[in-house]
């Protein structure tokens, strides 16, 4: 069962918008997380995820964007229903293989 995010994509946006506008005030990255973070309603180290990834969509930061990930579970899903496809083509055929074996030796 897939569990529904606390937070909307809005409230996320705005929070990564507001550490991003503040974080010339704070020594580090940390700090104006921390600062931020109760404001919104979640642990500091979830907005600080938020903001990593953000960067990473931005390209500002390396690593996997949000739609590559996406794209790249897409494929494993369609690789994975592909190969059971394939076992059961073979299992079908080994099947008629030996019926039609069977059916000549009759």
């Amino acid at each position: 069962m897939k569990k529904s995010p606390k937070f909307s994509p809005e409230v996320r946006e705005r929070a990564v918008r507001m550490v991003q506008e503040h974080r010339g005030e704070y020594p580090s990255l940390w700090a104006t997380v921390e600062s931020i973070a109760p404001k919104i309603g979640c642990v500091p180290q979830t907005l600080l995820d938020w903001v990593k990834l953000s960067e990473v969509d931005a390209g500002s930061r390396p690593g996997v964007s949000t739609a590559e990930a996406q794209r790249i579970k897409d494929l494993e899903r369609e690789v994975k229903e592909l190969r059971r496809a394939n076992e059961i083509l073979k299992l079908a055929s080994a099947f008629f293989a030996q019926a039609e074996l069977d059916r000549r030796l009759k």
